[in-house]
């Protein structure tokens, strides 16, 4: 078997390779949740695969186009039987009830390192006394946890038999997600936000490991235009409702919507003259938009928050909701500013005060603090903390023996001051 290596990626290279006396030999599949969409959660994976491309890889279902497949250097992945089972291409998310058997058949008993990168169920496949499982959490259930009421409601499903229905399979992936928890030998987090939900919901301490922007990507752009912008799929929860009232009540003030989803009609047909809907565009395009843009809006609780940090590569302020992981992406005052509830008031509010200090906002000061996040800190990051937790297999048996080490250990990026 080869030994791993770091696949070099476009616009960067690689800091460090990985430790051939610690890593070399060694049996690793990679878990993921399904590859439907190539988003954050499949950055963290085209990541992994680059440190580790002899991996095998496992998801629940694999529909991904051939220029999708090519951003995890053209990978076929194993899949279980959801993948065979009717529209599962489109609908694949009401198969979730089917997801934990699904997760636990794929059988790993021939790896000796197992990587999940988990939003969903991945992280729950089931491994061996003398096997390593290292999991990192993109996101925990939060439709069965955190947002549960809120999903139920929007649903329609909060009342009725059918909602009686929802609720008996919502208290059943909880119960299945609590128990799974425990089979992980290592938890990464991708915040400390996240980390926090972790310990509250599993009881499991984690090493922060924030995920790969590719922020040379974005270049810095100090001149701005008259427009604010929001990229998001048109969802409930990422609250785009609130933006678009807070606009209605700035009629002199220019937003661009850049996004699709079931929530658009709804949006479109509240919005007023100076709110335009530009769709869904592709990349380069989102990119001359976000870096020319006077400010970028955040308006939702995000486990993370990608796009914030692409804004601010490009130097743009960015005015977020102040919950989830953006107070560590964020430096309010300096690289953005806050607003404290998801209401358009709220919202008006820190509008105006970025209006009033639009003058102390230092493009390059921006696009510094966006810099701790790039796809080279992750993969050295991840490359140490694994090293540290991995020792050379027992020649010929593919047992861990030693191999398993608990040195405390956090990683994570420094903060600016």
């Amino acid at each position: 078997m080869s030994k791993p290596r770091l696949i070099r990626h476009e616009g960067s290279e690689p800091n460090r390779k990985l430790d051939d006396s610690a890593l070399s030999g060694l049996r690793v599949a990679v878990v993921h949740d399904w590859l439907v969409t190539f988003g954050g959660a499949e950055r963290v994976l085209q990541q992994i695969l680059g440190l580790f491309p002899q991996a095998d890889l496992f998801v629940l279902c694999d529909f991904f186009s051939d220029p999708q497949r090519a951003n995890i250097f053209g990978k076929k992945a194993k899949t279980s039987f959801i993948q065979r089972l009717p529209f599962a291409k489109t609908k694949y998310r009401f198969y979730l009830p089917l997801m934990p058997l699904a997760i636990e058949s794929f059988d790993l008993s021939g790896y000796d390192l197992i990587i999940s990168s988990s939003h969903a169920v991945a992280r729950g496949v089931i491994t061996a006394a003398d096997q390593m499982h290292i999991a990192y959490i993109n996101n925990t259930m939060v439709y069965a946890w955190d947002m549960y009421h809120h999903y139920l409601r929007g649903a329609g499903l909060h009342r009725g038999p059918a909602g009686l229905a929802a609720k008996l399979i919502m208290h059943y992936i909880r119960t299945w997600d609590s128990a799974s928890a425990h089979r992980v030998d290592h938890y990464i987090a991708n915040s400390e936000y996240m980390a926090r939900r972790l310990e509250k919901l599993y009881r499991r301490p984690s090493t922060v490991i924030y995920p790969p922007v590719d922020v040379n990507k974005f270049e810095l752009y100090p001149d701005k235009e008259d427009y604010y912008i929001v990229v998001s799929r048109l969802v409930p929860f990422k609250r785009i409702d609130v933006v678009v009232e807070a606009f209605n009540r700035m009629p002199d003030k220019k937003l661009l919507i850049l996004g699709d989803g079931p929530e658009m009609k709804k949006l479109r047909a509240a919005a007023l003259a100076n709110i335009t809907f530009l769709g869904f565009s592709n990349p380069k395009t989102v990119r001359e938009y976000i870096k020319q843009s006077r400010a970028f809006l955040f308006p939702s609780e995000e486990p993370f928050g990608i796009a914030a940090v692409e804004a601010q590569a490009c130097g743009t302020p960015v005015i977020a909701y102040d919950k989830g992981a953006s107070r560590e992406i964020i430096i309010d005052g300096e690289t953005g500013i806050f607003f404290d509830r998801q209401h358009p008031v709220s919202l008006v509010e820190a509008v105006n005060r970025f209006e009033r200090l639009r003058g102390h906002f230092d493009p390059e000061r921006i696009r510094e603090n966006a810099m701790r996040f790039s796809t080279e800190t992750f993969r050295d990051q991840l490359t140490a903390y694994i090293e540290n937790r991995v020792d050379r297999p027992n020649a010929g048996t593919g047992s861990f023996g030693r191999k398993f080490r608990n040195r405390p250990e956090r990683i994570s990026v420094p903060m600016m001051r």
